[in-house]
């Protein structure tokens, strides 16, 4: 991480760093957990920041990858027991509402 790295993308990757394998959030879901910003801005933190945490974890609502990132997201899942149909998360039994498991 950079030395820019602002206060809100902090609290983005620490959140995302906190979702368990296995399970995911959307963007929009990270933005209402923290009660600030919004999809866009968490998809920015993660674009510029998001290399050192489980970024795979956060994708959209409909359970789709960050568009290129298919394939690693896929991956991913698959090694960690993530629920998919498809090449979508199944959002209702995947989806982690930030509380400890």
């Amino acid at each position: 991480m950079t030395s820019d790295l602002t206060p809100y993308a902090e609290r983005v990757l620490d959140l995302v760093e906190r979702i368990p394998p296995g399970r995911v959030m959307s963007y929009g879901d990270v933005a209402e957990f923290l009660g600030e910003g919004g999809p866009r801005q968490v998809g920015r933190v993660l674009s510029v920041w998001g290399g050192g945490v489980p970024w795979w974890r956060v994708i959209r609502t409909d359970g789709t990858p960050p568009p290129g990132h298919e394939t690693e997201c896929l991956r991913r899942w698959r090694e960690e027991g993530t629920p998919v149909n498809g090449a979508r998360a199944q959002m209702r039994t995947a989806r982690w509402d930030g509380t400890p498991l």
